[in-house]
């Protein structure tokens, strides 16, 4: 399990240790040279929530869904780990299909759609009239390491803090933090895959059912 620094002093001076990189290579011949390609990383996707507690209650009016906001650290398709809370690193050669928020944004929106208990969900910035917004702040997203000295990481840490919007008014109704630390069951970045997408799966449920319970709620008290 190999990772990358995002300080670029330090990515050259570990690169030889680190590795994840092909050296550019050049060779002369004949009037021009040839350059060798750096190898493009393996791309994984994680999975939306599926199961949610028995008696969900179903919510007729309609959410949208924000782009999660994340800082310039997770803001991104790599994947982050965490030495210690002020280093924050990237595993080499591979890579998320999409920047981290857009991940979690399509996963939330499948969720909701997968709980069949909404009228409708969609993305905020498609511009369509709803009755609820849902924001997103992605605060932790990366593998950790419980101990700087340890040689892998061995967990994975998913925080994401909510506000449901009510709209047009575009009043904060409610807020509330969903947190949830995996352990990494083995070395390989397989199970570091798989303890992501279980941090987040948790993460998930407990953001659908709070959305879909807080905005009935909501409703029943404006009625």
């Amino acid at each position: 399990m190999t990772v990358l620094t995002t300080d670029p002093r330090r990515r050259l001076a570990r690169r030889t240790a680190l590795g994840g990189f092909l050296a550019l290579g050049a060779a002369s011949a004949a009037g021009g040279c040839t350059a060798l390609t750096p190898t493009p990383p393996a791309l994984f996707t994680l999975t939306p929530k599926t199961t949610f507690e028995p008696g969900l209650p179903k919510a007729n009016w309609q959410l949208l869904v924000e782009l999660p906001v994340a800082t310039a650290g997770l803001d991104t398709p790599r994947v982050a780990v965490i030495r210690n809370q002020t280093a924050l690193d990237y595993f080499a050669e591979v890579s998320w299909t999409d920047r981290s928020p857009a991940m979690v944004q399509s996963l939330l929106i499948q969720s909701f759609e997968d709980s069949r208990r909404i009228v409708s969900v969609g993305r905020e910035n498609v511009g369509l009239r709803s009755d609820f917004v849902l924001k997103t702040d992605l605060r932790d997203f990366q593998a950790e390491y419980s101990a700087s000295n340890d040689r892998y990481p061995d967990r994975v840490h998913v925080r994401i803090v909510t506000k449901l919007v009510a709209m047009p008014r575009r009043t904060i109704e409610a807020g509330e933090t969903f947190d949830a630390v995996e352990p990494i069951a083995g070395p390989g970045f397989p199970a570091v895959v798989a303890a992501f997408d279980e941090a987040l799966g948790k993460v998930m449920k407990r953001v659908v059912e709070w959305t879909l319970r807080t905005g009935n709620a909501v409703k029943r008290a404006s009625s």
